[in-house]
């Protein structure tokens, strides 16, 4: 089946307390963004891939690229006001409605292309793919009036992408009105009363959004990781 990335980066990068948003900030001596394109083209060459960013850094953008001599393919597509409408950009750019669309956050560099792979076989048979890895740490719920309860960290799972889909099937679950409730593309999905299908991620896909995350991205790189 025909493959697709929508890589999604529409980040302000607050967070990261930087002048420019977190997507374009270097990491191992270039943007952040063009190591997750390029890890996905290392997946497969023959993926056609959707870049989604605001509209207004489209220049900046074009000249990094320039500046960085970045020239894998792409097809650069006008961001929304939320994460929402920035992917439904991207799906409606893909005029075909048969296929596998894998959707990613631009500031997730490490991906492997072995979880990229295994998206696409999983959501090809189940109709959905959901990146996700076990919690390390002690969990605990708390409640309004401050109290703490343990919970069973083997009950949870910390979602990363990509999440991978049939693209008639995502493309249907985004014609709907945006909710409050759709954190993420799998949310989305399961608004059609449709299940998600887990699988188990890389460790190392972390999001980059802090000053941290940043400097732990810059030593893997220049580690050779």
């Amino acid at each position: 089946m025909k493959k697709y990335a929508i890589i999604v980066a529409g980040g302000s990068g607050l967070r990261m307390g930087a002048a420019l948003p977190k997507q374009y900030l270097p990491v191992g001596g270039k943007p952040i963004l063009m190591h997750t394109l390029a890890a996905f083209h290392q997946y497969s060459p023959e993926i056609e891939v959707m870049l989604v960013i605001p509209e207004k850094d489209f220049a900046y953008w074009t000249q990094l690229c320039e500046e960085f001599d970045f020239q894998l393919p792409y097809r650069l597509i006008k961001g929304g006001e939320t994460r929402f409408q920035s992917v439904k950009n991207g799906l409606d750019a893909i005029e075909a409605t048969e296929g596998l669309v894998a959707i990613h956050d631009g500031v997730r560099p490490f991906v492997a292309p072995q979880t990229i792979s295994e998206s696409f076989l999983i959501a090809e048979r189940t109709g959905s793919a959901i990146a996700v890895i076990p919690l390390k740490d002690s969990l605990r719920k708390i409640n309004a009036t401050g109290e703490s309860f343990f919970q069973k960290r083997d009950d949870y799972r910390l979602v990363q992408t990509p999440q991978t889909f049939l693209l008639h099937k995502i493309k249907k679950a985004f014609e709907v009105k945006e909710e409050p409730h759709f954190t993420d593309d799998a949310t989305v999905y399961e608004n059609q009363g449709w299940e998600v299908s887990l699988f188990e991620g890389n460790v190392s896909n972390i999001k980059i959004t802090t000053p941290e995350d940043l400097a732990y991205a810059d030593y893997r790189l220049h580690q050779g990781a």
